[in-house]
Order: C-alpha cells, then structure tokens, then sequence
C-alpha cells in the first residue's frame, strides 16, 4: 500500500530540487533522510520534511505495519508558476528575471 505526499509552489526552480530528487530515487527512507539531512543544498530541508510527511502518510493507512522496509518509490519535480519581474539594464532597457518555483510528489511503498 503507497502513500503520497505532495509540495507545491515551493519557491526554487525545479532544476535544482531534480539534484536532490534523483540523489534519494529508490533509496531507503531512513537512508534517503539521512542523506538529506547532510546535504548543503537548501532545498534538502523541505524534502526530508515532505519524505517524512509521506512516511506519517503512509504510517496513518498501514497501522501495526513494519516500515523498515519503506522505500521512495518516486519522485516527481514539476515546474510550477514563474514569478516574472524586471531587472534594470544598461541603456535604459529591462532585463526580464523569471522567479521559478516547483511541485514535488513523493510516493513510498514498501518493497
């Protein structure tokens, strides 16, 4: 039985929470949380904490289940909405500066 848990609109682009996400892809949970609590990178701290809300997910539906054996089973970083604003440039023009965010899904199961 799988559990999901998602977070949306969290404001860095998509690109940088894929390095993490491909780091924990089919790892354990606790070594997946391990691994991202020793990360420097700064999206690691909303990830641990959107793993273990999937695991509380997952604790909630399997009561008086093991979940030693539970495992990221997916991770999906999808862009979401670009915050658009202007930087000035030389000559009286405006550079445009897009502000990314992303949504991120994780489902664990056990193996």
């Amino acid at each position: 039985m799988e559990a999901v848990a998602k977070l949306k609109n969290y404001p860095t682009s998509p690109r940088k929470m894929r390095l993490l996400a491909d780091l924990v892809r089919g790892m354990q949970v606790d070594k997946a949380l391990a691994v991202l609590e020793h990360n420097p990178k700064h999206p690691a701290v909303p990830l641990a904490k959107l793993v273990k809300s999937a695991i509380y997910n997952w604790k909630a539906k399997n009561e008086g289940e093991d979940e030693s054996a539970l495992v990221i089973k997916t991770v999906m970083v999808d862009g979401a909405r670009v915050l658009k604003r202007m930087r000035p440039a030389p000559q009286g023009r405006g550079y445009r500066v897009r502000k990314r965010s992303n949504h991120v899904t994780v489902i664990v199961d056990t193996k």
